[in-house]
């Protein structure tokens, strides 16, 4: 089926990464539930924002994904969808979101094209920067930013610590998940944190940057006058966070399970928190 192929190409169920983070922005803007109409608009910003992304990154990386042994099997690379269907997906995904963005309120409007720009470009960074991780982070921590312009149409404080959290969450865990092609990387004069400093100094940095996630979501809750459960959600993804770290430390073989599954139940778990705080 052509939704499948499409679902495969952006790697659909990864969509849990950033989801979380925009309802949990919103729960806390609206200080409760915020309303059907502006749920479905925020989950349909955040899946075609992703969608749009993750298509750019598929069509840009598709000569480098052919070359790697992890990624030559990807449908980007087979041609069960071609570059024509993946130029339409794209230009799809970018109208879907700038549509959505105007139906909310001017401010998102306006910041559409930005944004689509800074999600667009990360597929381009690792080609001539190691700052491509903290790209990727700053294209998901954008969505509490916009979970927060959606239901206020402003950029409140809180917001912001929130976001750097999910940029050094996503730069941290994106730097264990590419120790993965760090040979590759070298051979193919890509850059990457792993490429460029080697194993040890990418699992400092990694440990580093999720410090300050812990950090930065400290900072969220306390500027945003959370309660009990809201320092639980703190408490409970720096001990996610630990342990993320002991897997891929322990082995190299447990970085799918620490990129996939430990994220995706630290986001989960994190919103149901701040919604029981809310509750």
């Amino acid at each position: 089926m052509q939704i499948k192929k499409y679902m495969e190409l952006v790697t659909f169920s990864h969509t849990i990464f950033s989801v979380p983070f925009i309802l949990i922005a919103m729960i806390v803007a609206a200080d409760g539930w915020f309303g059907w109409k502006l749920l479905v608009l925020g989950l349909l910003a955040a899946v075609s924002a992703r969608n749009f992304a993750m298509a750019v990154n598929r069509f840009v990386d598709r000569d480098i994904d052919a070359k790697n042994p992890r990624t030559k099997n990807r449908i980007s690379v087979r041609g069960e969808i071609n570059e024509s269907e993946m130029k339409l997906f794209i230009l799809a995904n970018a109208l879907i979101f700038i549509g959505v963005a105007y139906l909310i309120n001017s401010l998102a409007f306006w910041l559409s094209i930005p944004v689509l720009i800074i999600l667009g470009g990360y597929s381009y960074f690792k080609r001539f920067s190691e700052f491509a991780h903290l790209i990727l982070g700053v294209s998901l921590g954008l969505a509490p930013i916009a979970g927060a312009i959606a239901v206020t149409g402003e950029i409140p404080c809180w917001s912001v610590f929130l976001a750097f959290g999910v940029m050094f969450w996503v730069a941290g865990f994106d730097i264990l998940y590419s120790l993965q092609d760090m040979e590759f990387d070298k051979n193919e004069g890509l850059h990457s944190i792993p490429a460029k400093i080697g194993e040890e100094g990418a699992l400092f940095i990694s440990k580093m940057f999720h410090i300050f996630t812990v950090v930065f979501w400290a900072c969220f809750v306390a500027y945003a006058h959370l309660g009990f459960f809201g320092w639980l959600g703190v408490i409970f993804a720096a001990a996610m966070l630990y342990y993320e770290q002991k897997l891929v430390n322990r082995d190299f073989k447990n970085i799918p399970k620490a990129f996939f599954t430990v994220n995706g139940y630290l986001g989960i778990i994190f919103l149901v928190l701040i919604i029981l705080d809310k509750a």
